[in-house]
């Protein structure tokens, strides 16, 4: 039971740490690249001043949406296996059910 609960807490981890890195790595580095390297980058009026048509836009989102994906799922995966309580032994059930078998 405690294992699967640091198992579980570390697969959070990972996922949180996957997501953060790979976000500040792709998705912030393109903005950087397209947007704020930009002379007119403070210009928000003109939201449209990035090159929406970048090949490195259409490489890099996808990538990063199925990582973001993989990580949301690793997440979850972690997170239930951190708050699911352990199964019963297969020993106590069987003497429950011979307790009951009894009784009637």
């Amino acid at each position: 039971m405690a294992k699967d609960k640091a198992i579980g807490a570390i697969v959070i981890i990972v996922g949180i740490l996957i997501a953060v890195v790979y976000t500040m790595g792709s998705i912030v580095d393109l903005l950087y690249d397209t947007v704020w390297d930009n002379p007119d980058w403070d210009n928000w009026t003109n939201l449209f001043d990035v090159d929406w048509m970048d090949w490195r836009l259409f490489v890099v989102a996808p990538i990063w949406l199925l990582v973001i994906l993989i990580s949301i799922i690793a997440i979850w995966i972690g997170y239930s296996m951190l708050t699911t309580p352990a199964p019963v032994p297969l020993e106590e059930l069987e003497e429950e059910l011979a307790a009951e078998e009894e009784d009637s």
